[in-house]
């Protein structure tokens, strides 16, 4: 995909945060459209076909949670990320696990909003084909034959700590909720402390530095997100 005919909606009801995106995303070559409210943009979404959605929180009409709780209950199956003024981590985690990619709260940095869309829109397309064999820095990990190295050299893990890796191999760059990696490694409501003491163990096999890692983020609050393309 060219990035030329990456189409970017926008959904928030401010005029000025609006143009402050336009105008940024413009010079990065996307197409942009804007909607200032739920109704704009769920008909945008039919019309204009974007490939990603900004979505700010506070709309006027219907809350963002709604609105992307409606667009993922229709099977709208494209990158969507937060803009949100909001810092609350309920509010947050709410996004996450109604479905949102990634989000970024006001005030933010346009070199860090066009790094997020780009990380978004390369994870859609990673998950349309997954790749075996992944690669960050010096962190590998082979999918088919469950083999982790870090800078050449084979790192033996438990099953548990290789099932976090795995699902934050098969989704990185997104944020993961506490809840998300619970369910999908442990399969059932469990302590997020148990998580919490498997992630310091990992980070303790494939990070040089475990207390400054580079591989696992912790998101505050929220969980956690595997960086990619170091």
């Amino acid at each position: 995909m060219m990035q030329s005919s990456v189409r970017i909606l926008i959904v928030d009801d401010e005029p000025p945060i609006r143009k402050l995106l336009r105008v940024g995303l413009s010079t990065q070559d996307y197409a942009i459209s804007e909607a200032m409210n739920a109704k704009v943009a769920i008909e945008l979404a039919k019309t204009d076909k974007p490939d990603l959605i900004l979505l700010d929180l506070g709309l006027p009409d219907m809350s963002g949670h709604d609105l992307l709780a409606k667009w993922r209950a229709e099977g709208l199956d494209l990158p969507i990320v937060i803009l949100s003024s909001r810092t609350d981590e309920a509010g947050i985690v709410k996004a996450l696990e109604l479905g949102a990619d990634d989000y970024i709260t006001k005030p933010f940095g346009m070199n860090e909003l066009v790094a997020r869309i780009r990380v978004a829109l390369r994870h859609r397309l990673q998950t349309q084909g997954e790749k075996p064999v992944f690669q960050t820095g010096d962190l590998m990990v082979d999918l088919v034959k469950r083999i982790v190295r870090v800078a050449g050299n084979e790192v033996k893990l438990s099953p548990k700590e290789y099932d976090i890796l795995r699902v934050l191999v098969q989704h990185a760059g997104k944020v993961l909720t506490h809840r998300f990696l619970l369910e999908h490694v442990w399969g059932e409501p469990t302590d997020v402390q148990y998580l919490r003491v498997y992630v310091r163990q990992l980070r303790q096999k494939i990070e040089e530095m475990p207390d400054q890692p580079k591989y696992i983020l912790t998101e505050t609050g929220v969980g956690y997100r595997l960086k990619e393309g170091l």
